[in-house]
């Protein structure tokens, strides 16, 4: 028996090899389909409840059309810019999107490409060119840099991240961030080489040290999808001045809650008092 067990090992190593090797390739084939979830219900603002809402679209300079759901700001207001989360689309955002109007905040709403009603197809480069696509759209409205905030959320805080190491900003806000989405791919599937195989690795840490605004970063520390350490790791790495909250007991639903955005618009108050408008 144990003579038959030896000439089968050979056999059976291969076929897991075989097996593993079909895992890769699958997985690098379809690793967008995977990273990223968007939906394309593409509703009206009105359909979802909102009022002062202007649906802008945006060409990008590799010929995408971007949905940018815009509303001005009240007299010597800021705007924010808001860059999503991996899955769904603005639509499903507009409780926030409300929650800051109700602030007298400008509201931007990104829609990246491949989500909602935006063209094109998701990539790191194509979300990095939909981001300063839509900075340089509100700038061109007379917006001064000094007077927008970033906020990023989930996916999107590694797009605002790298944006403001590149563009001057008045502020940033993320919520629940990472290092990068490689190592929350390697913490997530250790049997796999993530960081070889990975394409969009939204290098978050390479980048933090680069900004040059007040920065807040909320983060839940029972987080299972983004993991409270990453966020704290990139806390760690970032320049004055800067704050975190930690939310005890909090997921990574955390981020859809008044919880956050009350944090938010306190820490954009705050900022933006000490900043003069023109």
């Amino acid at each position: 028996m144990i003579g038959q067990s030896l000439r089968f090992a050979p056999y059976t190593i291969a076929t897991a090899s075989l097996l593993y090797l079909l895992v890769l390739i699958t997985l690098y084939t379809l690793q967008r389909q995977v990273q990223y979830q968007p939906s394309h219900r593409n509703p009206s603002p009105a359909a979802v409840g909102l009022t002062g809402v202007q649906v802008i679209t945006l060409p990008t300079p590799d010929g995408a059309d971007l949905v940018l759901w815009y509303a001005p700001p009240a007299p010597d207001r800021p705007t924010l810019l808001f860059f999503h989360g991996n899955a769904g689309e603005i639509a499903d955002r507009s409780d926030r999107f409300a929650y800051y109007q109700r602030h007298d905040f400008g509201v931007a709403f990104l829609s990246y490409r491949g989500f909602g009603g935006s063209t094109g197809t998701i990539s790191e480069t194509g979300l990095l060119t939909d981001a300063r696509t839509a900075y340089d759209w509100l700038t061109a409205q007379g917006t001064p840099p000094d007077r927008i905030g970033l906020v990023g959320e989930s996916l999107g805080t590694g797009v605002a991240v790298q944006l403001v190491a590149r563009v001057p900003i008045g502020a940033v806000a993320l919520g629940a961030p990472y290092t990068s989405t490689a190592d929350v791919a390697a913490w997530r599937f250790p049997w796999l080489p993530v960081r070889w195989l990975m394409k969009d690795q939204f290098r978050s840490i390479d980048y933090i040290a680069a900004i040059n605004a007040p920065l807040l970063i909320q983060h839940g520390d029972a987080d299972q999808v983004i993991p409270f350490r990453f966020g704290a790791a990139l806390f760690q790495a970032a320049p004055e001045p800067k704050s975190f909250l930690r939310l005890p007991g909090r997921g990574h639903d955390a981020l859809f809650t008044a919880t956050i955005w009350q944090e938010e618009v306190a820490f954009f108050d705050q900022v933006f008092a000490d900043i003069p408008s023109l």
